[in-house]
This record gives structure tokens, sequence and C-alpha cells, in this order.
């Protein structure tokens, strides 16, 4: 499976999920932005760039990536 973009206006969130180990990180730490109940899951412009961004950096595996749009 391809990289499937999930894009929001100041943070573009990325995910692969045949590298996915499926340890919940993202959905333990925000709920808000990650939620396997909605469509899309990933709603990057749910929460602060910041946020995204650290809870992203926890995922273990990789599955998860991002790209800001505002170069920091």
């Amino acid at each position: 499976m391809a990289r499937k973009t999930y894009r929001g206006r100041d943070i573009d969130v990325t995910f692969d999920a045949d590298i996915c180990i499926h340890a919940a990180e993202c959905l333990r730490r925000l709920p808000s932005a990650f939620d396997i109940n909605k469509r899309p899951w990933v709603q990057p412009d749910n929460v602060p760039t910041d946020q995204i961004q650290t809870t992203i950096d926890h995922c273990p595996s990789g599955a998860l990536k991002y790209v800001r749009h505002d170069d920091e």
C-alpha cells in the first residue's frame, strides 16, 4: 500500500499502513486528531500543528510522518 496523505492548513500528515505496528500512540496521545471511528481518521486541522508534530514524533514504527507548511 502506498503512503496516504491527509492535508491540513499548516501540516500534511502521511500514513503507511504497511509499516504500522498498531501501537496506537497517536490514538492515545491525540484522539481529537487521530480517530479510527471518523472518516478521514486523520484530521490535522483539529489541533495545533505542534501537537500533531509531537504526536507523530512518538510513532514507534514511522508509519506516520508530516510535512509542515510553515518551515519549522
